[in-house]
């Protein structure tokens, strides 16, 4: 009512001209939401239509629908499955929560080992909503998935317009996320990854932590703070590998605190939202003991715990405050290792102790025979950033605008330390007054003063995750996102502007506003002038699904063997045999457990030079019925000598490798052929103990034969030799 009064008394005219401004905000916000959603609609109707013509989706076997979800792909999706097959949602979460068919003999807690929150939340939905009778729920599925990306361009799109000011850096940021698709995504090739699910709300969190370093924030700081943790706790919740982009961010936290670029609070703040939503994971999970042992916990408690105890780190001249944070830097790493290293002893925690092996190889830190650590360095996604992929990105014309736009933002930083370091040196020197008052004026100032704490931000997101794309091109999907947000402001914001027109000596307002308008128009134009034939082409394309030794294989297994039955073999190819027959696994792709990866090397000894007494022994101490051989890796020719699968078990097994090459010193000579080969020549060791059930071009199945079964044999044998 008082506002309403007071509005009453207000003059006509202000009275117009409050309600015009309101009115102009909203009609503004509105127009940038609807180009926001339609640029994000575009990518998801890109991607669905890639895949569909890529596979003929919509009119291939369920089959072969089910096969198309490769690798661990496969895995995930067989559990949003599951939980609609379930009777009733109480027992799909309670055979979820005690599941003994995805590892042979053991009964775990999948919600505990795995990140599948989301197949259970969409299986819910899907149950709930009146849909099932115009949507089949694998559609469901993946055009969820694909929504995913529409959510990741309007993360975008919202990223680029908080730090330029302009709608069109937002529509230029989506523009080239859709182009560079070979670069930023795979989403229509892998569906069910975790990382199509987790990046789109990563892309969230960085525009909300932009909105919430703005400087003008005021209304929409708390706003902001729950958006942050809702969508760090939804990234974290759906991916396994959340603790080490956590920790990179962390990082880039400390490193933005160390250089004054924002307030403790906002410090504080950010870790603490880290912290919290690693927590709420860690409930859900069923307290998931790989969270607690994370780095980025210790890091954050470290963190906190000395800036606590060390006050006064940011006071006194230059030269002490950089000894002050050098003392500090360490003494933060020193504790992060010795809280990290106690955790781990305590919780006996070796989930994630594969990757830390992988680091340490992949830098040359430690040793190179590991197995586990030889399987992930000899996959091409984790080798360096091949150079093609800068090259197709400057071929759509992003990589020059972003490396102009870290330059710009880089060279103002390097300017003013060099002033700060010459004012000091200067003070003295000559230690006259006046410098001492300029020194002290300039000291009393951060970069803040000429670098926003937005941008500043984004600056370092994309500096320290470039540095993980190049060292592992897996990683590269969360640079090359963000890259798209980064360089559409350098196009169309001011600052990079202001220094060209200021060293061209032609600085006007009028002039930058006009080139921050008209370069993007003209370079979306060029865009479209390049890529519209290339992308109808690429629509235009028709493929089909086509796998039939694995259609065959699924089927037969379907049909002819027990519904119980234990199946062992690859990890990829078992993820497929989940999900097609829900038959028992022996082993599968979800590498974050120490004895189920033990249990994958033992699987697969039948590609090493190992006897069948040994494969048998190793195959029934897994419980496993079937053993599924695949000529792919047996005789594998796609990675190199030293690399395939059958190079690393003779490294580990200490054997000499097959075909030409050098061998180390300390390598022997196998005593018994290759059982992958072998078995094959139906030589009677190899017959007593499997039995040949089915095989095609690609596969062959072996029935592993029980103890009963070899006694009785052998039984019959006797009887026989006696009455002769």
């Amino acid at each position: 009512r008082r506002a309403i009064e007071a509005k009453r008394r207000l003059p006509s005219t202000a009275v117009d001209e409050g309600e015009a401004f309101i009115a102009c905000l909203l009609a503004k916000n509105t127009t940038i939401l609807l180009k926001t959603l339609g640029l994000g609609l575009l990518c998801c109707i890109y991607v669905a239509t890639l895949h569909e013509n890529d596979l003929w989706f919509s009119n291939i076997k369920e089959v072969q629908r089910e096969i198309s979800f490769r690798t661990e792909c496969g895995l995930y999706y067989s559990y949003y499955k599951q939980m609609l097959q379930a009777p009733s949602i109480q027992q799909g979460l309670s055979d979820l929560i005690n599941d003994n068919l995805t590892e042979s003999r053991r009964t775990i807690n999948l919600l505990q080992r795995m990140n599948i929150y989301q197949e259970v939340f969409l299986s819910l939905f899907y149950r709930l909503l009146p849909i099932q009778t115009y949507l089949e729920p694998i559609y469901f599925y993946i055009y969820t998935v694909f929504s995913l990306q529409a959510v990741y361009v309007i993360a975008l799109y919202l990223t680029a317009w908080l730090l330029s000011g302009s709608w069109l850096a937002g529509a230029l940021a989506g523009v080239w996320y859709i182009l560079n698709r070979i670069d930023t995504t795979r989403v229509e090739f892998t569906i069910s990854l975790r990382e199509n699910w987790s990046l789109p709300f990563l892309a969230l969190q960085v525009a909300a932590i932009t909105c919430y370093l703005r400087p003008q924030l005021s209304i929409l700081q708390q706003v902001m703070v729950w958006l942050m943790y809702v969508t760090t706790f939804c990234f974290s919740l759906t991916w396994q590998f959340n603790q080490f982009i956590l920790l990179i961010q962390a990082l880039i936290i400390y490193t933005l605190d160390c250089l004054d670029f924002i307030t403790t609070t906002q410090v504080t703040t950010l870790y603490l939202i880290q912290v919290s939503s690693l927590l709420s994971v860690w409930l859900l999970q069923f307290c998931n003991s790989m969270i607690l042992g994370s780095l980025v916990l210790s890091f954050i408690v470290a963190v906190l715990f000395i800036r606590h105890c060390q006050t006064g780190l940011k006071t006194g001249n230059l030269l002490t405050r950089l000894i002050k944070l050098l003392l500090h830097s360490i003494m933060v790493l020193l504790l992060t290792f010795t809280i990290n290293y106690l955790t781990k002893k305590a919780l006996r925690l070796q989930s994630d102790e594969h990757i830390f092996k992988f680091i340490w190889s992949k830098f040359g830190l430690g040793p190179t025979r590991d197995f586990d650590a030889s399987l992930y360095l000899c996959e091409e996604a984790f080798g360096l950033l091949p150079l093609d992929t800068l090259e197709r990105l400057a071929a759509s014309f992003l990589l020059y605008p972003y490396i102009l736009t870290f330059c710009h933002v880089l060279c103002i930083i390097v300017i003013f330390v060099i002033s700060l370091l010459r004012l000091f040196l200067s003070r003295r020197s000559s230690g006259s007054a006046e410098e001492k008052n300029e020194v002290v004026e300039l000291g009393e100032h951060s970069v803040l003063t000429v670098v926003r704490p937005d941008v500043a931000y984004n600056m370092m997101h994309t500096l320290f995750f470039g540095l993980v794309a190049f060292s592992t091109m897996r990683m590269k999907y969360i640079w090359t996102g963000h890259m798209c947000a980064v360089a559409a402001y350098g196009l169309c914001g001011t600052e990079v502007w202001t220094l060209i027109l200021t060293v061209l000596r032609c600085n006007s307002k009028t002039l930058i506003r006009l080139l921050r308008y008209s370069v993007p128009l003209v370079l979306m134009a060029c865009l479209y002038y390049k890529f519209w034939p290339k992308l109808k082409e690429e629509l235009s394309e028709l493929r089909e699904f086509y796998d039939p030794d694995t259609v065959e294989l699924m089927t037969w297994i379907s049909s002819k063997t027990p519904q119980h039955a234990v199946f062992a073999g690859s990890m990829q190819l078992l993820a497929g045999i989940k999900l097609c027959t829900g038959r028992v696994l022996t082993n599968h792709p979800h590498y974050e457990d120490k004895e189920l990866r033990d249990r994958t090397k033992q699987v697969y000894q039948v590609y090493a030079h190992r006897s069948p007494q040994d494969i048998h022994e190793i195959l029934l101490s897994l419980g496993a019925d079937y053993l599924v051989l695949e000529n792919s890796i047996c005789y594998e020719r796609r990675h190199r000598r030293g690399c395939r699968l059958r190079d690393l078990l003779d490294l580990d097994n200490g054997h000499i490798m097959d075909g030409p090459g050098d061998n180390d010193p300390d390598l022997v000579a196998a005593s018994h052929p290759r059982f992958c080969e072998a078995i094959k020549m139906d030589l009677a060791e190899y017959i007593s103990l499997f039995t040949r059930t089915f095989e095609n071009k690609t596969f062959h199945v072996y029935r592993v034969k029980k103890k009963h079964e070899n006694n009785l044999m052998l039984r019959i044998f006797r009887n026989k030799m006696f009455f002769f």
